[in-house]
């Protein structure tokens, strides 16, 4: 497969941000391919890693670039949101880290639906273990679920037009392939490059992605979980790519950090959301829209 290498976003501001230099265990929730795991494992022989990834294809590549630290490495195949839930002893964890996004390798695979600027079926999904996909999504949900999904997950202005033109278009012809889609929402949102703006299929791409792999839901709970089985000292750190990730890390740090009358349970570190360099940027433009929180259990 060609188009494949994916670049780690921020690798050397997560090891400080967590503090990873410290004796102990890191969990990363969202493995990939390992960029950050190595990160950590190269600069801290003392460091102990535990990973988790939904997509098989990421944990079979992580398991062979990590391959040298065998040792110090436990991978699951698994959600990262049952964490709270399995038996790890969490006083040994120093740090616990996500990077929400796709990886490059992903998104580069036409078969994977991700991207929609190359032809595959809308499939979309993370984990291919499960049953819902982009293409089921697009041709069962209802018009009014449809809408909904792409105003609230893409934050799409003609969210309703676009539903309304799907259901229309369906009764007809099943929607199965990202080219179908993405002319479908250059035409509805009568869509013309122009230098800043956003293709609409990228905010409709990105919508259905949420809703295909539940990607918001009970991240918040998990954040909370966490947070309360953390011993103090340890941090959590998150690094997402829109918006609506980024204001319930937000949030939810903030809660635990300023409570109503309880005692604080984090310390924020990153009083605002620390950003690729410029550097890292022009050699990788996907990192333009990452931002990355950090707090310390108190």
């Amino acid at each position: 497969m060609t188009g494949m290498k994916h670049i780690s976003v921020m690798t050397d501001e997560v090891f400080r941000y967590l503090e990873a230099r410290r004796k102990g265990y890191y969990v990363d929730c969202t493995l990939g391919p390992g960029g950050h795991a190595l990160q950590i494992l190269k600069n801290n022989p003392k460091a102990r890693l535990i990973g988790f990834d939904i997509d098989e294809i990421s944990l079979n590549l992580a398991r062979k670039n990590l391959k040298p630290y065998a040792d110090r490495v436990v991978l699951y195949h698994s959600d990262f949101r049952y964490l709270p839930d399995l038996h790890i002893n969490f006083s040994h964890i120093e740090g616990i880290y996500a990077d929400l996004g796709v990886s490059s390798f992903q998104l580069n695979n036409p078969e994977r639906g991700f991207s929609y600027n190359l032809k595959g079926p809308l499939d979309m999904r993370m984990d291919h273990r499960a049953k819902t996909n982009a293409a089921k999504i697009i041709n069962k949900y209802s018009e009014h679920n449809l809408a909904e999904i792409f105003h609230e997950y893409g934050e799409l202005r003609q969210a309703k037009r676009l539903a309304k033109e799907i259901a229309t278009r369906r009764k007809f012809r099943k929607i199965e392939t990202t080219d179908e889609l993405r002319r479908l929402c250059e035409r509805v949102c009568r869509w013309r490059p122009q230098k800043g703006k956003i293709h609409p299929a990228a905010k409709v791409f990105q919508a259905l992605r949420i809703e295909v792999n539940q990607e918001l839901k009970e991240l918040d709970t998990f954040l909370e979980k966490v947070t309360y089985k953390l011993k103090p000292g340890a941090r959590i750190l998150i690094i997402s790519f829109h918006s609506l990730e980024d204001r319930i890390v937000k949030h939810t740090f903030q809660k635990f950090a300023s409570p109503n009358g309880e005692r604080p349970l984090l310390k924020i570190i990153t009083k605002k959301p620390v950003t690729p360099s410029e550097t890292e940027v022009m050699k990788n433009s996907r990192a333009r829209s990452a931002k990355l929180r950090a707090a310390e259990r108190l």
